[in-house]
């Protein structure tokens, strides 16, 4: 049986959320089915290429300094496609998204986008540009409710939009209780770790996260802090880091592909962010058995139901984070509760192995509502 050819198409393989859906899921695809190839355009992102290679998925890097160049590569994307007789195209984030499109227009192929996050986020210039080419294309899908309706309601689409939720790997982030991450950050075995994993952007709110933990901090002496990540806003960050005087109890292990042994070091994971998609590092951590405090931004509070499966409070009321917490740091029980509840959730609605199931049913349509249309 011919193989189904998919060529994914996004703008770094750095570890964004998006970008490490991509490995995880290639190694839970039916790969006697499809076969799976990936461009990029920023060879300095390059940390998931190893991770894609290993699980039989095929890379190529078009560098482009900037966004411009991007959109000019699509002749070479267009000769990719030619020589490997690419039978879909799925993007991801917008400028990925422009490029597949003008490469739809020009051969037919067909083209399905994953959109990571709203609409309203976008700088004006790129959400113009969605609005303009969105309906080039065959199938658009939101990784959370909240995303698809931001879709529908700044576009207006002619194309079909559907949700297909974001999922991870449970078998793959199952918690070991290794402590050696604790040991290397000199954090004591009764110590309570806060944790987070984050690109260092101002959605993020890190500058926030770090005064949580420093209110938590007054009166919690056993309270110890892990940002594992990196980006732009980093030096800023590590300012207020300095300014709190939180250099021993806060740590940066800086970025990291194996993000797991960092979980398994985390008693609960804390988002201050202000708006969200469907983070993938809040599912991951679910699934490592860490209990989640957060703030209610985009599809966050379509995974945690607050009190149920986590604890969580407006994204304008960041600074409930800390009294959130503290319920979790009287009441060990409790702790322990949400805890296993996190897991049990993400088992439950949010698995990679459904999304991988629902994926590879949008392929098989797209490709069969193209050839009829041929």
């Amino acid at each position: 049986m011919k193989q189904i050819r998919i060529l994914h198409i996004i703008k770094s393989l750095g570890r964004g959320g998006a970008e490490m859906l991509l490995p995880e899921t290639l190694k839970l695809h039916d790969q006697e089915k499809f076969e799976f190839h990936y461009i990029y355009f920023l060879p300095w992102k390059d940390q998931m290429v190893k991770a894609i290679l290993d699980a039989g998925g095929m890379v190529k890097c078009l560098e482009a300094k900037d966004n411009i160049r991007l959109i000019a590569q699509y002749k070479k994307i267009i000769n990719y496609c030619k020589l490997n007789h690419i039978d879909l195209i799925h993007c991801h984030l917008p400028w990925a998204g422009f490029v597949g499109r003008l490469v739809h227009k020009k051969t037919g192929v067909p083209v399905i986008y994953t959109e990571h996050n709203m609409q309203e986020r976008y700088h004006f210039a790129t959400k113009s540009l969605n609005k303009f080419s969105f309906n080039s294309q065959n199938l658009a899908l939101g990784v959370s409710e909240d995303v698809t309706i931001s879709i529908r309601k700044n576009i207006e689409p002619n194309v079909r939009v559907k949700t297909l939720l974001n999922g991870v790997n449970t078998k793959a982030f199952k918690r070991s209780n290794n402590s050696e991450i604790r040991k290397n950050f000199n954090i004591p075995e009764n110590g309570i770790v806060i944790g987070n994993v984050a690109v260092f952007r101002f959605q993020k709110r890190l500058i926030e996260w770090l005064r949580v933990i420093k209110k938590l901090r007054e009166t919690n002496s056993n309270i110890y802090g892990i940002i594992v990540g990196a980006g732009p806003l980093e030096e800023e960050v590590k300012k207020e880091w300095q300014d709190l005087h939180l250099q021993e109890i806060v740590f940066f292990p800086g970025l990291k592909t194996d993000v797991k042994p960092y979980f398994d070091a985390m008693d609960i994971f804390m988002m201050s962010s202000s708006f969200e998609g469907l983070p993938i590092a809040l599912l991951e951590a679910m699934s490592m058995e860490c209990a989640v405090v957060s703030t209610d931004a985009g599809g966050i509070k379509e995974v945690i139901r607050e009190g149920k499966d986590g604890l969580t409070c407006p994204v304008d009321e960041w600074q409930e984070l800390s009294s959130k917490v503290q319920i979790l740091l009287d009441d060990p029980d409790k702790l322990e509760e949400y805890k296993k509840a996190a897991r049990k959730r993400v088992q439950e609605a949010f698995s990679m192995k459904r999304m991988v199931m629902e994926l590879e049913e949008c392929y098989i349509e797209v490709l069969n509502k193209s050839k009829t249309r041929n």
